[in-house]
């Protein structure tokens, strides 16, 4: 197994960090939240010489899953082989099956809506640059938000449900503050202080820093 390695490619106007993982040796990648800019995505990718196994979704949203199908098809064709889209949890489903109407609101041209070859569900595994990481839902943000979690690592990779300094956004139709709040105290307060986690937007964190200090999570 070689060195694990990854990068943030910021996507669309609302500046989404989608991430590369993969592993130096065999060079298999798995692209998390691709939600646009696919040319960018492709040149990102192809500049490292990596060959992409697996697309992974935290949630639904336009910003983080738009790109996803036109993604998979570019891939496929310079690859030749299949590239599966996993995640969210299907409680998303709904999300997914509008994307190619809420991208245009965004200007997101490569909009389409997702069927994933997989939903994922709490307690599932998926691996990533070799690596095993656990499947945690944490709905709130969206009903199907998943955060995927390599203790081994140290890292998590939290979507939009957990921010530097901030929680995600509830003020949807579909939002539940108090099941993400919940979500967050249970599933990801409990983690080491040194878990890093990289959110959908901004700056990445530590757990132990937003356990001390987010004013969201303060009793």
């Amino acid at each position: 197994m070689g060195e694990f390695k990854g990068m943030m490619v910021q996507v669309t106007s609302i500046r989404q960090n989608c991430t590369i993982w993969w592993d130096e040796t065999n060079k298999l990648a798995t692209v998390v939240d691709p939600g646009g800019d696919v040319d960018k995505l492709m040149e990102a990718t192809g500049g490292q010489g990596l060959d992409v196994e697996q697309i992974l979704l935290t949630h639904g949203h336009v910003d983080h899953a738009a790109g996803a199908t036109v993604l998979r098809e570019r891939l496929v064709a310079r690859s030749g082989h299949p590239v599966p889209i996993l995640g969210p949890d299907e409680r998303d489903r709904f999300l997914l099956d509008d994307l190619a109407q809420s991208g245009a609101k965004f200007g997101i041209t490569e909009a389409a809506p997702v069927t994933p070859d997989r939903w994922l569900k709490e307690g599932d595994t998926v691996t990533i640059g070799g690596r095993p990481f656990a499947v945690l839902h944490c709905p709130g943000h969206t009903p199907g938000s998943l955060v995927y979690l390599a203790t081994e690592l140290k890292l998590a990779l939290v979507g939009d449900v957990l921010f530097k300094g901030s929680v995600g956004r509830t003020d949807f139709a579909y939002g539940d503050h108090e099941a993400l709040i919940q979500a967050i105290r249970t599933k990801l307060l409990p983690l080491p202080d040194d878990i890093g986690f990289i959110p959908g937007h901004g700056h990445g964190s530590t757990i132990g820093a937003e356990r001390k200090s987010n004013p969201f999570l303060q009793d």
